[in-house]
């Protein structure tokens, strides 16, 4: 399994992406001037679904925020319920 990372402007699509074929995408947007980046979207593709393969996104999320000193707020109600039952999370996770 391998990440993109295809970042343009303000926003941006991480994919998933098995030896064969795309498995899922989660999109962003980045609002620099408030330091936070906004999950707008997360899916898998049926074919992958139950296997933790969105979860996964939205941890390279989580993990392309740390490294920019970005807060993380889940707009797609996947991402937030992901989110929710991490423990690792509370020093990036916006709630409101």
């Amino acid at each position: 399994m391998k990440f993109d990372n295809n970042k343009s402007g303000n926003g941006g699509v991480i994919t998933l992406n098995n030896e064969v074929k795309e498995v899922g995408r989660l999109t962003y947007t980045i609002f620099p001037e408030d330091n936070k980046l906004i999950i707008s979207f997360v899916l898998v593709h049926p074919e992958f679904e139950g296997r933790g393969m969105g979860k996964f996104l939205v941890e390279e999320a989580l993990k392309f925020s740390r490294e920019n000193n970005w807060k993380v707020y889940p707009h797609c109600s996947y991402a937030r319920a992901v989110m929710t039952r991490m423990t690792d999370v509370d020093d990036i996770f916006l709630k409101n």
